[in-house]
């Protein structure tokens, strides 16, 4: 079932026919080896954000594939600070995704993992304690959890004095959270990037120009350069564009 802004196939193989869920979800799949998928918009010039938040981005198709990428994916990684910034909810599904999870032998629900070395967070928060399956909390042996954390999630130390995401990364897919998606923020997918555990990139780009200001969708220090082939590009009905990358 087509929904919305109608999205359509613009390369390797062009076709005006709208893509359905289905079609979308074969499309970005899910691998049999464990990978790590980062998902942004950005506008035409590079904002991440319009006044300082990235739903200023993002339009119908995006958050439709937004929607269909937390369906395929077994962890849901997103950094401490941006989980704050952008109020996130508990991570919950409609009942057509979940029972297309169902019928491929997945939870019901992927796990939040919060990636965090203050451990600034808010037990409260009802990403916490409202959520449908225990999240998980990367940090590392020098952080202190504020009170109650431990009850409403699993913290995991990665690491003395920073978070050591390749052992974080090991940590999830020994629990069998093998397909993961990164939602951000920029100075996590810019370690992600330094560290090479970057296996995807999808990138909606925006019909948008934010102007001077906004950061980009990376941060961080130097990275060594890597390429990252194009695989497919689809066109919505807005004027935005709806890039994968991965690697080869």
């Amino acid at each position: 079932m087509t929904v919305g802004t109608p999205i359509t196939a613009l390369w390797p193989t062009p076709s005006p026919v709208p893509l359905d869920d289905a079609a979308l979800a074969a499309r970005y799949g899910r691998t049999d080896r464990p990978h790590l998928r980062v998902n942004f918009v950005t506008s035409v010039d590079g904002a991440v954000t319009v006044d300082g938040y990235s739903a200023g981005l993002s339009g119908e198709p995006d958050k439709r594939v937004f929607g269909l990428l937390r369906m395929l994916c077994d962890g849901l990684v997103v950094a401490g600070g941006t989980m704050r910034h952008e109020r996130y909810r508990p991570i919950r599904l409609d009942k057509r995704r979940r029972a297309w999870r169902r019928e491929h032998g997945l939870p019901q629900y992927p796990t939040l993992v919060v990636v965090s070395g203050s451990l600034n967070l808010d037990p409260a928060q009802a990403a916490f304690v409202d959520a449908p399956v225990r999240p998980v909390v990367l940090t590392h042996a020098a952080a202190t959890a504020p009170p109650g954390l431990a009850e409403v999630a699993d913290v995991v130390e990665c690491g003395d004095d920073r978070v050591d995401l390749i052992a974080g990364l090991a940590e999830l897919r020994r629990r069998g959270l093998g397909q993961l998606l990164c939602e951000g923020g920029p100075h996590l997918f810019g370690a992600l990037t330094a560290a090479d555990l970057v296996d995807e990139v999808c990138l909606t780009l925006a019909p948008l120009l934010a102007g001077p200001g906004p950061g980009r969708i990376t941060a961080g220090g130097p990275s060594p350069v890597r390429h990252l082939p194009l695989r497919h590009v689809l066109a919505a009905a807005d004027g935005g564009l709806l890039l994968r990358y991965t690697r080869d």
